[in-house]
């Protein structure tokens, strides 16, 4: 029974991961936090070709992350925003940054060296 719930959990770990994880979702992702933003706005913030981006963002908008919406004044506009799915990210990005903080950073191995001692 405990390998068949842990199966599950890591299951929902690994879907959750695959429909975020790419590097460049997560960039868009995080990038369109701040806001609403236009196509070019997002290609110059990332530094994504347009054909990666687009295909990021049309994957994005299919899976629920991300709306677009289309203003048809001269020039015509095409902006992006999160969804209420994609807002609701922010503490995900929030718990890893604080995680990437303490764990990847300089003082990585003395903060790691400091738990150790703290145990003993």
């Amino acid at each position: 029974m405990a390998d068949e719930r842990y199966s599950e959990e890591a299951c929902s770990v690994i879907d959750s991961l695959e429909q975020i994880g790419s590097q460049w979702r997560l960039i868009v992702l995080h990038d369109l936090q701040d806001g609403e933003k236009r196509f070019n706005e997002l290609k110059r913030s990332t530094d994504a070709s347009s054909r990666t981006l687009s295909r990021v963002l049309d994957d994005l908008q299919e899976m629920g992350f991300v709306d677009r919406r289309l203003e048809e004044e001269s020039p015509v506009a095409t902006y992006y925003s999160l969804t209420a799915k994609g807002e609701s990210l922010f503490p995900v990005f929030d718990a890893i940054e604080q995680w990437a903080e303490e764990w990847l950073g300089d003082d990585a191995d003395s903060v790691e060296a400091a738990a150790t001692l703290a145990d003993s």
